[in-house]
């Protein structure tokens, strides 16, 4: 699969706007300012194709890009802002609610929290809602670079513990590429095992 061969294809602001086309769809989530742009940008080996830098919680609609038109991958608003007003908030809310309650629509979640601190409530309560689609699950543990070499496994064993995970945690740093190869690797199996069950490819 060509990761270059990437276009975006719809925003979706409600549920009648999500793709429903029968291709494997790779959800990314994670709160605002882990870097989530940065991640998928890595992914895709792209500057700046996932927006980076604008400012955190304005995004609350639900973006498809299309992978050499074999895989969406999704990605899904940044959640845990505070300046966010209660009305987005609730609108962040129902739009989740709607995607996740059509766990069929997912193929694998991908979840990034930041490898220097342990997650968060917000952290936790969206891991629930990828592990109770009943969809295979990685947490991508990002700004890895930022660590003594010391802290990595400690910090791991803390978002595991925390997220009570028996999914995998990739250890990764958008900004020196570590971690890339594993999370493609992941995103291709999850791809693959989806077009091998629907006949699709």
């Amino acid at each position: 699969m060509n990761f270059h061969n990437v276009e975006f294809v719809t925003s979706a602001a409600k549920a009648a706007d999500f793709k429903r086309d029968g291709l494997p769809q790779i959800a990314f989530a994670g709160k605002s300012n882990v870097g989530k742009s940065s991640v998928i940008n890595r992914v895709l080996m792209r500057k700046n194709f996932a927006r980076v830098g604008e400012q955190p919680g304005k995004t609350v609609h639900i973006n498809y890009f299309l992978i050499d038109e074999k895989m969406y991958l999704v990605d899904l608003p940044g959640y845990g802002y505070a300046k966010v007003s209660r009305a987005e908030k609730e609108r962040w809310a129902k739009l989740m609610d709607s995607y996740f309650a059509e766990p069929e629509l997912l193929t694998l979640g991908v979840m990034i929290v930041d490898s220097r601190h342990k997650p968060t409530e917000n952290d936790v309560i969206m891991a629930n809602w990828f592990q109770q689609t009943g969809s295979p699950f990685v947490v991508v543990a990002n700004k890895l670079d930022k660590l003594k070499k010391s802290q990595i496994e400690p910090n791991l064993q803390c978002i595991r513990d925390t997220l009570a995970l028996s999914e995998q945690v990739i250890p990764f740093s958008a900004e020196k590429g570590i971690g890339r190869d594993e999370l493609v690797e992941v995103l291709l199996r999850a791809a693959g095992e989806a077009e091998h069950i629907t006949g699709i490819g």
